[in-house]
């Protein structure tokens, strides 16, 4: 079975390895000329990819963020700057000897329909390298180009900026902070990127203003007792009480947990509904820049003028010199028809955000279209094994209108629990989604199973962080290293940190977190018995 991967980045790579590891034949196209999608930086803004710049870091660890079966070397730092990253894909490339899979400098222009579709669920797929067009057909699509190529600029929901004599450009345009030298800034929008951003820029410029419509939550990297936060934040144990509460005792759980750090209330970032669900920003320094005045949060604009913003509920003007819009990115398919995936509202209806539900034969995915609250890598690598396995008949997707009634209903609960701005739609529940895609494949693991073959393991995978590893103990695709890299994942995170270990210290936290929870489940069991 012959199948096309549109792309060679974080989720092509997976892709081209999970299709080999089902017996299928990839052929993986990549427009430049190296892997690595996102995370292959260039000083130049490239058409058609993603653009990122110089500073980006991981906003997740190195062990949550491994593909399953090929963790992190465990001297890499426990957030990866891009080029350490970009170490890993081509590392992960090799191991598997991917890239004779990729052909390089080769464009994807079109993906149609073979005439005789109906039967056989072919495609034809035209690609161009050097100038020159040529022809395929294959028996599968799996498109891996992303979502981060086509910046969504909505100026006309900005009045009076045509009269603005400033600088203005879309976060994607950004590369190094000296453009803000001197400069008074605002940054419009505050997502990831925007806070970086104005962190960055308030380094050398006069003034950096952030404005938002909705607030955010704001998380640290580092955690409890100095912790990678999503090692504590996604367990099995975290994602049961959060997901098992009542709606406003759940609200009311995040609002105490996320304002532990500082009231966010007090720096002006506190949501505008915080009884709705929103992703948390990663960002170290934001606090500390608002308490010493370099950074300043102020609500929506209302109105530019020709050297100034006006915000809502703010009377007065503010001079500007820069405007920075980090207003995210549409979800776009060019070399598809859209009777094929159709986006509305940067929204392309999916089954688990991966198979469009209208097809006669479900031969085309898409893949990596998803914001978890979490490691991507492991949710695309996780949609290529089932992917590959639905190519391959061995799973089965329901009929049309189960899928296509299930996609209505999650987004009714996205606009409930996170609204509809922007790409909040590809927002979901890390943990579970992982947990729904093993089960459909038959790899996620049994935590009371394991209980009794193998109490440590199982206490470490329920009280632990839920590392990709756990999607490696059973089922097709089986590690025999899964067990080994779970029970050591916290040597490895310590590794590149305790570089100086004073006489007779040691750290405990990990050991004794399933320690304490064994107590507790095992006081759970007593009390159920009784």
């Amino acid at each position: 079975m012959r199948v096309a991967v549109v792309g060679a980045g974080v989720s092509g790579l997976a892709a081209t390895k999970c299709c080999l590891d089902e017996g299928l034949e990839p052929t993986c196209f990549e427009q430049s000329q190296d892997i690595g999608g996102l995370w292959r930086y260039t000083e130049h803004i490239e058409a058609g990819r993603p653009s990122l710049y110089l500073s980006v870091i991981s906003n997740t660890s190195k062990e949550m963020s491994a593909f399953s079966d090929f963790p992190y070397p465990e001297d890499f730092p426990v957030f990866l700057p891009n080029a350490r990253l970009l170490d890993y894909l081509r590392c992960y490339a090799e191991h598997f000897s991917l890239r004779e899979h990729i052909k390089f400098g080769t464009a994807v222009v079109s993906i149609r329909k073979h005439p005789d579709f109906a039967t056989t669920g072919q495609w034809n797929v035209v690609t161009e390298a050097d100038g020159k067009q040529a022809s395929h057909v294959f028996d599968a699509v799996m498109v891996c180009s992303g979502n981060l190529s086509e910046p969504s600029l909505p100026l006309h929901c900005f009045p009076g900026i045509e009269k603005f004599r400033g600088q203005y450009f879309h976060s994607r345009q950004y590369k190094h902070p000296d453009v803000f030298q001197g400069k008074r800034v605002l940054v419009v929008g505050m997502g990831n990127s925007g806070v970086d951003i104005a962190v960055e820029a308030s380094r050398v410029a006069s003034k950096v203003t952030i404005c938002t419509r909705r607030g955010a939550w704001l998380l640290s990297r580092v955690f409890d007792h100095g912790y990678p936060w999503d090692m504590i934040y996604n367990t099995r144990l975290m994602s049961l009480i959060r997901n098992n509460l009542p709606g406003p005792l759940s609200w009311g759980w995040v609002n105490y947990n996320i304002n532990q750090r500082f009231n966010h209330e007090n720096y002006g970032l506190q949501p505008e509904k915080s009884c709705l669900v929103r992703e948390p920003l990663l960002n170290d320094d934001l606090p500390s820049y608002i308490l010493t005045g370099r950074v300043t949060i102020k609500p929506g604009v209302k109105e530019f003028k020709a050297n100034s913003v006006v915000f809502h509920n703010c009377p007065e003007e503010e001079p500007i010199d820069i405007v920075v819009f980090c207003t995210g990115y549409n979800a776009s398919f060019p070399f598809l028809e859209e009777s094929v995936v159709k986006v509305e509202n940067k929204h392309a209806s999916l089954y688990k955000y991966v198979f469009p539900t209208h097809l006669q034969k479900h031969t085309l995915a898409v893949i990596g279209l998803i914001r978890p609250f979490g490691a991507i890598m492991p949710v695309t690598e996780m949609q290529a094994r089932w992917v590959t396995r639905v190519f391959k008949g061995l799973c089965r997707l329901p009929p049309q209108s189960v899928m296509e009634k299930e996609v209505n209903e999650k987004k009714k609960n996205q606009v409930k629990w996170f609204g509809l701005s922007f790409d909040e739609v590809l927002k979901t529940e890390w943990l579970v989604y992982l947990d729904t895609l093993a089960s459909f494949i038959g790899a996620k693991p049994s935590v009371l199973g394991l209980l009794c073959r193998d109490p440590w393991l199982a206490l470490t995978i329920f009280f632990g962080p839920c590392s990709p590893y756990q999607y490696r103990l059973r089922g097709p695709g089986h590690w025999e290293g899964a067990r080994q890299a779970i029970l050591t994942q916290w040597d490895r995170t310590l590794k590149p940190t305790r570089t100086r270990v004073p006489a007779g210290s040691s750290s405990s936290f990990p050991s004794l977190l399933v320690v304490v929870g064994f107590l507790l489940l095992l006081a759970a069991i007593i009390f159920g018995l009784q």
